[in-house]
């Protein structure tokens, strides 16, 4: 049986982790094409230092996390102003929340165990986890995830927290021109696939193409040509949203998974395995 992307010409729509992914793309016989949907990601680290100085110096009840990357920005951060420890002593004694399984692994590595999780990997899940606390008169520090939340800020307020904040890194929106070759290649079907792992990916190319008048011509592609294929439920979703319903979403939200399913599915196009409807 033949490698499963032989021939095949798949789209990495993100920014990290392209040359791991490009290598299990071109073991599979498949052609990778970087077109980075994501942006670059700006450490704010001035305001880093400032808040946490602030943090440690006050304390918090609450220590939420919302992403790996943002928890590893502030780790880092921590070590180059000299607070390192004092922050992992800060957040053992708080009560600890967490988003989605890479910050839940990095909290595990530093031997922490948050007592709320999310169930799905979103910001809805964990709010439904907080439900059943009572924040009256408690502190929470909320590490955001490249954007405000409004929401999930308003949620703690109605229930009586303060809340601070804290933005390690900021989302930046991507190079137009790769948006436009996205666009280009995804109409005319001159690509097979394209791989999101991030909602904000999904968010940026489709406020490129509506803006650019593309929008139904990306939509019926990916409906009859191109497959769009999802980290995970939340980037699925985001797909959904913009109106993709022919999803390919890994069983484990994992990026390297995300690239065998692919090839699995082209080894069994005819029993269109893994796609969401």
């Amino acid at each position: 049986m033949g490698k499963g992307l032989e021939g095949k010409r798949v789209v990495l729509a993100g920014s990290r982790k392209l040359r791991e992914l490009s290598e299990i793309i071109e073991r599979q016989g498949g052609t990778p094409i970087v077109r980075s949907q994501q942006g670059m990601l700006l450490l704010q680290e001035h305001e880093m230092e400032r808040d946490l100085l602030h943090l440690i110096e006050n304390g918090t009840d609450w220590s939420i996390f919302t992403t790996g990357t943002g928890l590893e920005a502030l780790l880092q951060q921590a070590k180059r102003i000299g607070v390192h420890d004092r922050l992992l002593e800060m957040v053992r004694n708080s009560n600890v929340g967490a988003r989605g399984y890479k910050t839940l692994a990095l909290l595990k590595q530093l031997g922490i165990q948050p007592i709320v999780m999310d169930e799905d990997g979103t910001t809805e899940g964990l709010i439904r986890s907080l439900q059943a606390y009572d924040f009256t008169g408690q502190g929470v520090t909320i590490q955001l995830h490249g954007e405000p939340m409004p929401s999930f800020v308003s949620f703690l307020e109605r229930k009586g927290a303060t809340v601070r904040t804290i933005l390690p890194y900021m989302h930046v929106a991507p190079d137009f021109d790769v948006s436009y070759t996205l666009c280009k290649e995804i109409t005319e079907a001159s690509v097979d696939a394209v791989c999101f792992t991030t909602a904000v990916q999904v968010q940026y190319f489709f406020q490129y193409a509506k803006s650019h008048g593309r929008y139904l011509e990306i939509n019926e592609s990916f409906r009859k040509r191109v497959l769009a294929v999802a980290i995970g439920r939340v980037t699925a979703e985001a797909l959904k949203e913009e109106g993709v319903r022919r999803v390919l979403v890994p069983e484990h939200e994992r990026m390297g998974a995300m690239i065998v399913e692919l090839a699995h599915y082209y080894k069994n196009a005819s029993t269109q395995r893994g796609v969401a409807e």
